[in-house]
């Protein structure tokens, strides 16, 4: 699979790989659209999935992700459909998790908002280091603020929607389940998530740096 420093630009009919995480994602909107617990609580979640994938579409001419950041991206929006078709506050596993938890909420939507940060910290870094050409501690550094905005953003798209709705739909909406700081801390667990990927990456360039200069001086040594 291409990486964010060996990426290609295929046409779509010849990258395998993305056709078939596009078909396994339209398998998984099938299933989650099959008898979810509500269907108007399903369309609200996947308004802003359906933002980013007409934006990956319209945009796919101009800039095409490595095979990389198209498995995450893939693995995201799998379980964003998931938590969706369970109205995120009673998704199954968070259920399994409140024994453990040792709480009576569901804390599945916090699992999903990490994922945010650490599932779509890569992607994010790769358009910082391919589209606009950023180099250095940056590239670390940007997709943590990057997460953080867009988090923040979704709060607030959010908080809006359920000012519009009923009280009932809005709480279910938002899914904040008696916490006040609801926002506030899925904020904080995708801020924390990408802060997790972008350390694992950087630990991965920099062990891969230190075997390609040790590949290069034994070849200048054997050369010698």
């Amino acid at each position: 699979m291409t990486t964010a420093s060996t990426a290609t630009s295929p046409q779509f009919r010849d990258n395998r790989i993305l056709q078939y995480f596009c078909a396994g994602f339209a398998i998984v909107l099938l299933l989650a659209a099959y008898h979810p617990d509500t269907e108007f609580d399903l369309a609200l979640e996947n308004g802003v999935v359906s933002l980013l994938l007409i934006t990956l579409i319209a945009t796919y001419r101009r800039f095409k992700f490595s095979d990389v950041s198209y498995l995450l991206i893939f693995v995201y929006l799998c379980l964003h459909e998931y938590g969706a078709h369970y109205k995120y506050s009673d998704v199954p596993i968070g259920e399994w998790l409140k024994p453990l938890l040792h709480t009576k909420r569901n804390h599945f939507d916090r699992i999903a908002h990490f994922s945010f940060g650490f599932l779509l910290a890569y992607p994010m870094r790769e358009i910082a280091m391919r589209a606009a050409n950023v180099r250095g501690r940056w590239l670390y550094f940007l997709p943590v603020e990057a997460t953080l905005s867009f988090s923040a953003i979704y709060e607030i798209l959010e908080a809006i929607a359920a000012n519009i709705l009923t009280p009932e739909r809005g709480e279910e909406f938002v899914g904040m389940q008696g916490d006040m700081w609801d926002s506030q801390e899925d904020m904080f667990m995708a801020g924390l998530g990408s802060v997790v990927a972008v350390l694992i990456i950087a630990a991965i360039v920099r062990r891969r740096d230190a075997r390609l200069a040790k590949e290069s001086i034994e070849s200048f040594v054997a050369v010698k």
